[in-house]
């Protein structure tokens, strides 16, 4: 990170602030070269300071002593390099109130910020714009001008580390003819990017190589595996998945990886490796690989399922566990709804990561698990770019030969399409679907995969056959029994009899819906049968219960956040009255869908 060559650098340029002197000593904290006793570090100072040789006391705690008498009237700087902990620095602090003690250190020497009243100053990696002017102040301004879009990309490689700037910098320097670009073309290699960034006996491997050997054995375990994470973050569940160990466990070897600036927290219980450190720990134990990859993609779909069953209590599951499945130590629990689709938002893009690097180890039956398993934000966030993702999940499926698998991607995957509005696609896609669940024997698979495929068809104005379709999904349903699946069911039937011009059928459906009781129903479902419901009472010249109606709907939808099912509603209520409340609601919620897209 460069904390020496800061600390020198602000010493050199603040020497005026200090008139009695400037004070240095390396302590070989993290050296192979072992530390030098505090008593042989005093002794320099005190001579410094124009002790003579034979009064220099031969104890650390005389010595200490001496030194702190010396220095308090005095106004020196005193710097002490590559500490390893508090309670090697504390002998060496002067005693003077106009002193002032720089210390480096790879830990973050709590001791000293508790009983010292020392101050932290962690520094981050330099951003691209920074590192590319490291990279200039050795090669020279000309040779980063002719390259700029390279430099930018090899600070961006080398992660903002200074001493990884360095040594690039210094294998370009020696090699006036090599070209910027062919230098980032070989860092951006993963699997050599750390060679490239060793010269001699310096380099990141070796620097971290030092810090990491001061670990116990338990932290310096979950380090290594941490390595072997897809994804960009983890929490101490993530880390016991890859680590075979607990949360517990887990949470005090990242603390003690913290201390040593080998992960960092950016949140409560939400921790990122840099990518070099990564490599680097991914590096010491490569044969762990593959029993850590399954461990936190197993650790992924037990949590998924959690926060599925959570957002939407009752639902039926959407498939059965792997038969090699390893269930994790301990699972997160979701307190309700809004924290389980937090979430399954805020893991999106290590879900996805995680479904990617099980479809390349092979692992297609936790790839396609895991991509399904947030279905409950799918549905949510339906025109939210999920279909590359969705994808990904089909072509595990049909890799593992599996009709299970294939009819419940395709369900999800073809209502997508739908919502996209990209019909005939859905259509193409969805046809297979219901055959495919029925090889299977997976009856409420092909109940959704018959909904579905009716929604589309409706679209394309097939409602004889959509109807049809909704009605033997009905039945299926009720053949099971699940509660759930008849009252989506119902919800889409109710849809097309409105659409077909059967408002009374419509309600009667909707009222059918709702008589099974809350527990089956989330906040969407809820939503959109109170909205056609209302849109039948309209149709049916109730107008006053059907704006009541439809109001409800549009309130329960601004309340759960469900921004569609808002507009939605308020469009319908528009059609009807323009009262300024639905249109300031309706401009506000096209607002929030907006950003949010």
């Amino acid at each position: 990170m460069g904390k020496t060559a800061l600390v020198l650098h602000w010493a050199r340029r603040a020497s005026a602030a200090f008139p009695d002197g400037r004070l240095f000593a390396d302590l070989r904290g993290f050296g192979d070269t072992g530390e030098p006793a505090p008593l042989e570090i005093l002794r320099e100072f005190l001579l410094a300071l124009g002790v003579p040789p034979r009064r220099v006391p031969e104890s650390v705690a005389a010595a200490a002593a001496l030194f702190r008498s010396l220095t308090d009237r005095r106004s020196l700087l005193v710097v002490l390099d590559n500490a390893r902990s508090s309670a090697q620095v504390r002998p060496l602090l002067p005693g003077g109130t106009d002193c002032v003690t720089l210390i480096t250190s790879r830990h973050r020497l709590d001791g000293l910020v508790a009983s010292d009243a020392a101050r932290p100053v962690p520094l981050d990696v330099l951003g691209p714009p920074d590192g590319t002017a490291l990279l200039a102040g050795v090669l020279g301004e000309e040779r980063v001008l002719a390259e700029p879009v390279a430099a930018r990309r090899l600070a961006e490689l080398c992660g903002g580390l200074p001493l990884a700037l360095r040594v690039t910098a210094a294998r370009l320097a020696g090699r006036p003819h090599r070209t910027l670009a062919g230098t980032a073309d070989e860092l951006a290699d993963e699997r050599s990017r750390l060679t490239y960034l060793d010269v001699e006996d310096t380099g990141v491997s070796a620097a971290l190589r030092l810090t990491v050997q001061q670990l116990p054995p338990e932290a310096v375990h979950h380090f290594t595996r941490l390595g072997h994470h897809p994804g960009s973050h983890f929490d101490p569940y993530t880390a016991a998945a890859l680590a075979g160990s607990d949360p517990v466990a887990a949470a005090a070897a990242l603390e003690r990886l913290a201390a040593a600036h080998l992960v960092t927290e950016t949140g409560p219980g939400r921790w990122v490796l840099h990518d070099l450190v990564r490599l680097y720990a991914r590096g010491l134990d490569p044969a762990s690989g593959p029993e850590a990859l399954v461990g936190v993609l197993d650790h992924c779909i037990a949590t998924a399922l959690a926060a599925a069953d959570t957002a939407e209590p009752g639902g039926e599951p959407c498939f059965v566990l792997p038969q090699d499945y390893h269930r994790p130590t301990a699972v997160r629990d979701f307190t309700d709804r809004a924290a389980a689709m937090s979430w399954l938002a805020g893991e999106r893009e290590d879900l996805a990561l995680a479904a990617a690097a099980a479809r390349s180890a092979g692992l297609e039956d936790r790839a396609w698990r895991i991509i399904l398993l947030q279905w409950p934000h799918v549905v949510w966030r339906a025109r939210d770019g999920w279909t590359p993702m969705l994808e990904l999940a089909l072509d595990a499926a049909v890799a593992r030969s599996d009709p299970y698998a294939e009819s419940r991607v395709r369900n999800l995957l073809g209502w997508v399409l739908s919502e996209e509005g990209r019909t005939a696609e859905a259509v193409a896609l969805l046809e297979p679907s219901p055959g495919l669940a029925r090889r299977a024997g997976d009856r409420l698979g092909e109940a959704t995969a018959l909904i579905n495929l009716a929604i589309v068809q409706a679209e394309q104005g097939a409602l004889d056959l959509a109807l049809e379709g909704c009605g033997r999904a009905l039945e299926l349903a009720r053949q099971e029994p699940d509660a759930h699946t008849e009252m989506l069911a119902l919800q889409h039937l109710a849809r097309m009899q409105l659409a077909d011009g059967r408002p009374q059928d419509a309600l009667d459906s909707a009222r059918t819906a709702f008589d099974l009781g809350p527990e089956h129903e989330d906040a969407a479902r809820r939503v959109l049968l109170l909205a056609v419901s209302g849109e039948a009472e309209l149709a049916l010249g109730a107008e006053a219960e059907g704006i009541r109606l439809l109001d409800r709907a549009a309130d329960e939808a601004e309340r759960a956040g469900y921004d569609e099912g808002a507009v939605g509603a308020l469009e319908v209520l528009l059609r009807v009255t323009a009262a300024p409340q639905y249109v300031r609601r309706h401009e506000e919620a096209v607002r929030r869908l907006t950003d949010d897209g």
